[in-house]
């Protein structure tokens, strides 16, 4: 599973806005608006989500499950459990 905070950093790792991604993955950019904009994990039609996956791992994403090591090194960035909350 992705989720939409994982979307929203690897475009920011990459420099790319939501158009590019879409161009990208061959998938509208409706598409990657609504996965950005879900909470948690993204619900989306099995071969669009394969394909927003496929094109990030092509750009040099790893995505990094909760919980998983990530073998190759590299720079990331991974969200641990929030401290405090940021909304207020």
């Amino acid at each position: 599973m992705i989720t939409s905070s994982q979307i929203r950093a690897a475009r920011a790792l990459l420099g790319i806005g939501q158009k590019e991604l879409a161009e990208l993955s061959d998938v509208s950019l409706p598409t990657i608006q609504r996965m950005e904009g879900s909470q948690g994990n993204v619900r989306s039609v099995v071969s669009s989500l394969s394909k927003v996956v496929d094109a990030l791992e092509r750009a040099g994403i790893e995505l990094i499950g909760e919980n998983t090591q990530s073998p190759s090194g590299g720079r990331g960035v991974r969200l641990k459990e929030p401290v405090r909350d940021l909304s207020a």
